[in-house]
């Protein structure tokens, strides 16, 4: 009566023993296979960098009006006033409506100083401040804007900086600069290790940098008003490549 059981049980069994060798087989396949991609998985990454000088073509400026007074209202008339005066003085130098605006507004109080005494601080008035922004786009127009400004009763000039107005087109040379310089390293390495260089596997950009200097001034009369050099920017790129490496 057991014999029956017996034979089921040995059928597995046979089927488990074909079975293990293909299995060990085909895993030894995959491994070997793995190794021989992995003498030939070798790859190089380098950074370029790439740079280019341009002159800047445009200038912001940045200014207006700080008023006093003993009342928040009368000091927020007297700044209104004297910026409305600054704005015509701008427009009939030619600037656009569309290359001014407000970037700055804020009334605050004022007050008294005791010093060391434990008298607490008193309201003793306030202080109406409006700061706009102005985009020259002809830079042979800076120095006779801002001496419009003063002239006109501007008395904070918070700033200058000079932008170069095509930055991003302009830039495509430093990227392609980038991309030289990275190959440039590359072939160096590879012939330093006694290897070939080949395809790009890979690339990714590191950004693209446009810096803008400002330089501050102190309110000024229009007699004060010193030079504005614009000088050179540097725009500058940088990429990421990885190259495949033959034997």
């Amino acid at each position: 009566m057991n014999l029956p059981q017996t034979r089921s049980v040995r059928r597995p069994l046979r089927a488990m023993v074909i079975a293990l060798p293909l299995a060990l087989s085909a895993a030894f396949a995959t491994t070997a296979a793995h190794a021989e991609d992995a003498k030939h998985d070798l790859f190089i990454t380098v950074q370029g960098i790439g740079n280019i000088i341009v002159a800047p073509d445009q200038a912001m400026i940045s200014g207006g009006v700080i008023s006093e007074a003993a009342t928040a209202a009368e000091a927020l008339a007297a700044n209104s006033k004297a910026l409305a005066g600054v704005v015509e003085k701008l427009k009939a130098a030619g600037v656009a409506e569309k290359d001014m605006q407000t970037n700055g507004f804020s009334v605050q109080p004022k007050y008294t100083d005791y010093g060391k005494t434990d008298k607490a601080p008193v309201i003793d008035g306030y202080q109406v401040s409006n700061s706009i922004s102005i985009k020259v786009r002809d830079m042979a127009k800076l120095g006779a804007l801002l001496d419009a400004m003063v002239a006109s009763g501007s008395n904070a000039i918070n700033g200058v900086s000079f932008i170069v107005s095509d930055a991003d087109k302009r830039s495509d040379d430093a990227r392609k600069a980038a991309v030289a310089d990275a190959r440039r390293k590359a072939e160096l390495y590879a012939t330093a290790a006694g290897v070939k260089l080949g395809k790009v596997l890979s690339m990714s950009e590191g950004g693209a940098a446009v810096p803008q200097p400002m330089y501050r001034m102190a309110a000024m009369s229009a007699e004060a008003m010193p030079p504005m050099l614009s000088g050179e920017e540097t725009l500058s790129a940088s990429v990421t490549i990885v190259y495949e490496l033959a034997d």
